[in-house]
């Protein structure tokens, strides 16, 4: 029943996400809202829904520690997954405006947020400054996009799929009511299976959080990057993770922070490990997106891989696995030289053939 509760959870996650996104798309419209603002707002939010949902429940409910796992977990999943998978099926094309201005702005608040949990939690005075800084990202992304007279592609796209057909006010707020009553529930039902889950195996619940239910939270990014790569928009799939990383730290940790009866926990192994990943995670974008201006097939094979070995790794230190210190030895010893090695001579190659083209 447990693994039923978790996976209806995520079903009707991933539901409410959609109808709260074309409720309140189609609402805003009626009242003359510019698609710009939408596409900025509305749909930009709407993909980071899940996570706010489990993260606010599990906040609310005193399960502090889930709240920042579901958070750190998502963020991981998102480039070492998201965009492994979507390099795989094909070399995903990186905008000049993501190595310039959003991948670093994934660095920073990635930092921030380090430095936040090194007294093991986030209080309401960190929780609301992150909550000014989503304000603030939404207001630059608006005014940016408007000097621009144009909203992005990604905007462009969706809002114009979601408002093709007109719909009459009462199926709006349907839409949205309906939405909102689906993601309350399915984080309900989600975050007392992880508590159940974690306590019948014995592990901590951050370990659910930063695995289970950081995947299923993440579901809308995975669709929304994979049919962008499909049709080929495969800018849209690289910008979709970024953004959506950007809003998990911002919006999802700040909500969580301020409707918390107490502070965040970060425990030891989300201060020390964990949240350092999620910033070496960001960092690792930098080198990988700069080099070509691609990630290639081969990027995609090595993202997979890293993930595979920190889920991995995660599993052997919660079970206590005799193999864990061998494990932890062939990360740090064999698979972190390895990617970095192959970053540099991405780089080098790179230089190289910028310098080529710069004589011709």
């Amino acid at each position: 029943m447990t693994w039923l509760f978790l996976a209806a959870g995520l079903v009707l996650l991933v539901i409410g996400a959609d109808l709260l996104v074309k409720g309140a798309a189609r609402l805003a419209a009626t009242f003359g809202i510019p698609s710009l603002v939408i596409g900025l707002t509305v749909v930009a939010f709407g993909t980071s829904a899940p996570e706010l949902a489990v993260s606010v429940k599990a906040a609310y409910a005193g399960q502090a520690e889930l709240a920042i796992a579901n958070v750190v977990g998502s963020n991981i999943f998102n480039v070492l997954f998201i965009l492994g998978v979507s390099a795989l099926i094909m070399p995903l094309i990186i905008s000049r405006q993501l190595i310039r201005q959003d991948v670093p702005i994934m660095v920073a608040v990635s930092v921030i947020t380090v430095l936040m949990v090194q007294d093991g939690q986030i209080d309401k005075i960190e929780a609301t400054l992150l909550t000014i800084g989503v304000c603030a990202y939404t207001y630059f992304l608006f005014k940016q996009g408007k000097a621009q007279g144009a909203a992005t592609a990604e905007a462009n796209n969706e809002v114009a799929e979601l408002l093709k057909e007109p719909h009459p006010m009462w199926q709006n707020l349907l839409f949205v009511v309906g939405g909102l009553v689906l993601l309350v529930l399915g984080a309900r039902w989600l975050v007392q299976s992880a508590i159940e889950l974690a306590t019948a195996w014995g592990v901590n619940e951050a370990v659910i959080g930063l695995t289970i239910v950081a995947a299923g939270t993440s579901l809308p990014e995975v669709v929304t990057s994979i049919v962008a790569t499909i049709r080929g928009e495969r800018d849209i799939a690289v910008g979709n993770v970024v953004g959506s990383n950007i809003f998990n730290i911002l919006c999802v940790l700040g909500i969580s922070g301020l409707v918390s009866p107490i502070p965040l926990v970060a425990g030891d192994q989300l201060a020390q490990i964990d949240i350092p990943v999620m910033l070496a995670v960001a960092m690792l974008c930098v080198p990988f997106f700069f080099a070509g201006s691609v990630l290639n097939r081969i990027d995609g094979v090595l993202f997979l891989i890293l993930y595979v070995a920190y889920t991995w790794y995660l599993i052997a230190l919660a079970l206590g696995k005799s193999y864990l210190a061998q494990l932890q030895d062939g990360i740090m010893f064999g698979l972190v030289p390895l990617v970095l090695v192959y970053v540099v001579v991405s780089l080098l190659l790179d230089f190289r053939t910028r310098n080529k083209q710069n004589a011709a």
